[in-house]
């Protein structure tokens, strides 16, 4: 007969209590460390599944034209975004939002791709969303899970194409420029300066941006706004007051030649200040503004006119004639010339070089000239003998020693160098040793040959020229203004007058007689640059009053076959900015085209006057213009 034992169920009765305690013991343990110890954790997760962080964007800072005239502000717009969420969710909810925010499948995934950048991010729908959008999604809210639309500050070009290049626009940061030291704290969909000033001075004009709670429910709709106290507030971006005079880049973008290509630069010579910075054609910075459409970037990009470059700073033409001053100056500074000075040999529409033939751009020619006459009439064989007295080394040395292979330091982004000969190994690489002569110095004297040179590079020269001869780097934001340089032309008072007398004499008689004013006295030089793609460029560059500049202005029109193309429109800018009637402006008209490129025409005979010539084994090569 069997009977449990008295021990044996007091033990298992033992066991059992032991087992009680125990599992009491661990549950006591696990609900303090749950709600003493990690009391804080879990709160903030339950905080963080219940309030979702909405990054608040920052205004950034108004830019003003000297007057303080607005050229980029704020306006209000309107952003759609959706909260984080499984990406099937996600791409639910675009299926039910695209026909009223009329996205298709390519905007569809690219909002999918900027979900799995950033995932504890919203995801941005719509960057700058119509009214009618706003109001179609507000009235379907209940029915749209996740969806968020902010009241956001929106960039806005008053002028539009008038000052898109110096201003620029702003786009969504990318995932390259945020490996940048520059742009390592700008969340992914931060918007950031992508050209111009926008981009230049980004960082003062971002400001920092802040941080706003919203409760949302177990099916990630926005319930309501979290306790203000929990909000971060953004910060505004500092304003940018520029040295450009918006009325003056106004009437720069009316009278520039419709539908040419080319750029405007005008300076205050004695400061550096910009005073306008012109490119056509131009484009829509609005356009960029929420994200530009795939057709308008795809315009941009394949027109031939190729509307986003900056003509002023970003594009190389031969400088032609306007080349001429800097070796006059180069001349002048090394003692060679004075302003009455003859060349041996009278233009006789050429100068015979070698077993080659310079041409004049005056077929008939222009006879025996002094250095201020040679400069008036643009005679390029006077230039031809002049170039051959100052010799290759030292046209590269001086043009070097001014820059001329550089940048001007322009407070803008991207600005590209210029382009030079370093020096005589140069032709060595190009030729082979001894396989050139000093001939190249007859088209480096011109304008012409391994010369090719940015507006902004030129309109600094003459910037020079219409002051003491020192270099002022050109600028755009007043406190951005450089220290005073030493940097020189290292000519004296009576030799830059000698050279503004002679460009006075361009325009009062020579080349450039179609930009006379009455009341006015305006100094500048034509210039025609060869190019081999097609018909020449047009330049033009002048300052005034004469006697005492206060503005010097700058022009390049692609494929105006002469630099007289140029002259209306610099002579306008000027008398427009020094106040003159409208009415003397319209008066000018361009007469028959001057300095331009050279014509079929007969070899003069010239005299056996002509200076040695370092023979080679084959004909002396003329180097190719650019």
């Amino acid at each position: 007969m069997n009977a449990f034992h008295p021990h044996l169920l007091d033990r298992r009765l033992g066991m059992a209590r032991t087992g009680v305690w125990i599992v009491l013991g661990v549950m006591v343990m696990a609900f303090f460390r749950t709600q003493i110890l990690g009391h804080g954790k879990y709160q903030l997760q339950s905080e963080t599944n219940r309030l979702r962080p909405i990054p608040l964007p920052a205004p950034r800072g108004v830019i003003y034209d000297r007057n303080g005239r607005v050229l980029a502000e704020n306006v209000p717009g309107y952003t759609v975004s959706l909260l984080p969420g499984p990406e099937a969710n996600l791409r639910s909810t675009l299926a039910q939002i695209a026909s009223i925010a009329n996205i298709d499948s390519v905007e569809i995934e690219r909002v999918l791709q900027r979900a799995r950048r950033a995932p504890y991010q919203p995801a941005l729908v719509l960057g700058d969303a119509p009214f009618r959008v706003v109001s179609a999604l507000e009235e379907r809210r209940v029915a749209i899970p996740g969806l968020l639309i902010q009241a956001e500050p929106k960039r806005y070009y008053p002028d539009t194409a008038v000052v898109a290049h110096l201003v620029g626009y702003v786009g969504e940061v990318t995932e390259v420029e945020r490996t940048t030291r520059r742009f390592a704290t700008v969340r992914l969909g931060g918007l950031v300066g992508k050209y111009g000033l926008e981009r230049e001075y980004d960082d003062t004009l971002r400001g920092s941006e802040g941080i706003h709670f919203v409760e949302v429910s177990a099916r990630g709709q926005m319930v309501r706004e979290a306790d203000a106290a929990a909000n971060l507030a953004p910060v505004p971006g500092t304003d940018l007051h520029t040295t450009l005079d918006l009325d003056l880049q106004r009437y720069i973008s009316r009278t520039f030649p419709a539908g040419q290509r080319g750029a405007v630069l005008a300076l205050n010579p004695n400061t550096g200040e910009v005073l306008a910075l012109y490119s056509a054609p131009g484009f829509d910075p609005n356009a960029f503004v929420g994200g530009i459409s795939t057709s308008y970037w795809r315009s941009l990009n394949e027109s031939a006119a190729r509307p986003l470059l900056d003509r002023a700073i970003q594009a190389r033409y031969p400088p032609g004639s306007t080349w001429k001053l800097a070796v006059a100056a180069m001349a002048l500074k090394r003692g060679i010339v004075g302003p009455r000075s003859h060349m041996p040999i009278p233009c006789r529409g050429g100068l015979q070089y070698g077993n080659r033939f310079f041409r004049c751009w005056n077929a008939h020619g222009h006879g025996d000239l002094t250095l201020t006459e040679a400069i008036a009439q643009s005679c390029d064989v006077y230039f031809y003998q002049l170039g051959i007295k100052l010799g290759v080394t030292s046209l590269l040395e001086d043009a070097n020693e001014w820059g001329f292979r550089g940048r001007t330091g322009i407070d803008l982004p991207d600005e590209i160098s210029s382009e030079f000969p370093t020096g005589p190994e140069y032709y060595d690489r190009l030729y082979g040793p001894r396989r050139w002569t000093s001939a190249v110095a007859l088209n480096l004297a011109i304008g012409q040959g391994e010369n090719a040179q940015t507006l902004v590079q030129m309109v600094r020269l003459y910037q020079q020229l219409a002051s003491d001869g020192r270099v002022r780097t050109p600028f755009v934001v007043r406190r951005a203004a450089a220290p005073g340089t030493s940097a020189s032309l290292d000519l004296n008072p009576d030799q830059l007058a000698i050279l503004r007398r002679a460009m006075i004499a361009v325009v009062e008689e020579g080349t450039a007689r179609s930009g006379r004013l009455t009341g006015l006295q305006i100094a500048g030089k034509t210039g025609t640059a060869q190019n081999p793609h097609g018909a020449d460029h047009g330049w033009f560059i002048g300052f005034a009053p004469a006697e005492k500049p206060e503005i010097v202005v700058g022009a390049i029109i692609e494929f105006a076959q002469h630099g007289t193309a140029a002259i209306p429109i610099v002579s306008r800018t000027i008398a427009h900015y020094l106040g003159l009637e409208e009415t003397a402006a319209t008066r000018m008209r361009v007469t028959v085209p001057t300095d331009s490129a050279p014509q079929p025409f007969q070899i003069p005979v010239l005299p056996d006057t002509l200076p040695p010539v370092i023979p080679v084994d084959s004909a002396v090569p003329r180097p190719p213009t650019r």
